[in-house]
């Protein structure tokens, strides 16, 4: 069994969004998410964006992982005034467009926001919940917007860059390539505030998990499914050091950890006093490949987080787990499905 560990310095950057070039008072109309949103105004934008998460991929790899999860964070985070409720919205499509009245909506960017100096509420970026993101996802963003920028001056939005590199991603990971609909608003509101409502934990219930996901429209499939984004990338210690010695309050060890797993991971992260820097892969079989290791890891216990483990114990969602561990391609055709569903929240 292949465990590897790193070491991640954290910082931060910022894509910009572009300023309307209408009136920016103006009520911005809800939009249907299209594969050829951009055919007239930036055709090349795939090619543009491609050539950066290309290069960015082969210098640091780390790139692909943290984007991925920086679009699922993105995707999640929702901003709703208490004036307004779920019910006095008429749709997504509506709501979405009333950044001026203070609503933010799903994959629109706002992660990327920077905290404005002076400002009482920190931004998305700087919520406790996301203070790991990798620096290296920010970068991609960054640069992949100043190359859109130099051939397609103010009209294609971070949101859209965001989605398109995070196809990249899984696929220069190993993972399959699908067509992303494009044509997202860039939002003006982040609020770390309501970051961790709309997160899951590491130690989530499945049932916490499920009421999250629906609260997206999304479903028991979906969260199998996007789970599995879990085959890349690396979490720090501190989202799973209480299974290794106190999980639930019992000052043992989670009993469903394989005990070779729980071993070596004990050996990087002790209970106190640790390098808060260091990390463990998600799937301790092929960190670096986008394949469906992370469910056969599931079956054997060998999961990282309590809340990835839980999907292959739950009853509700352990067949599911057992069918994608077999089958590579009912994955890559699911999770497809899955990230153009979450998209376009």
């Amino acid at each position: 069994m292949l465990l590897y560990f790193f070491l991640l310095t954290l910082r931060t950057s910022h894509c910009i969004p572009n300023p309307s070039k209408a009136n920016p008072t103006a009520a911005r109309l809800p939009r249907q998410l299209s594969d050829d949103f951009y055919a007239k105004s930036c055709p090349q934008l795939d090619q543009l964006v491609g050539s950066v998460t290309a290069q960015q991929f082969r210098e640091a790899p780390v790139s692909g992982p943290a984007t991925i999860r920086l679009f699922f964070h993105d995707c999640f985070v929702e901003v709703i005034p208490p004036q307004f409720t779920l019910n006095s919205l008429s749709s997504n499509a509506g709501w979405c467009t009333l950044a001026d009245q203070g609503i933010s909506c799903g994959c629109d960017g706002s992660i990327l926001i920077k905290t404005r100096a002076g400002s009482k509420e920190l931004a998305e970026r700087d919520a406790q919940h996301n203070k790991d993101l990798a620096k290296e996802a920010f970068d991609s963003i960054m640069k992949a917007k100043e190359v859109v920028e130099s051939k397609c001056p103010g009209v294609v939005s971070c949101a859209d860059i965001l989605a398109v590199a995070a196809r990249d991603f899984v696929h220069l990971a190993g993972g399959p390539y699908y067509q992303v609909k494009k044509g997202r608003w860039d939002g003006k509101i982040s609020m770390a505030s309501r970051v961790q409502p709309n997160l899951p934990r590491a130690n989530s219930t499945i049932d916490e998990i499920l009421k999250l996901f629906a609260s997206k429209g999304l479903t028991l499939n979906d969260l199998v499914v996007l789970s599995g984004a879990h085959t890349i990338g690396f979490s720090h210690c501190e989202h799973f050091v209480t299974r290794l010695y106190d999980y639930r309050g019992t000052s043992h060890s989670d009993p469903s950890i394989d005990p070779r797993l729980l071993k070596a991971l004990s050996m990087s992260c002790p209970k106190s006093g640790g390098n808060s820097d260091i990390v463990a892969p998600f799937d301790v079989t092929t960190p670096f490949s986008f394949d469906n290791a992370y469910y056969g890891n599931l079956e054997a216990r060998l999961g990282l987080l309590e809340a990835d483990q839980a999907l292959g114990l739950d009853p509700r969602t352990k067949t599911m787990v057992q069918d994608l561990a077999k089958d590579k391609q009912k994955f890559f055709q699911a999770f497809a499905v899955a990230m153009d569903k979450m998209g376009g929240i």
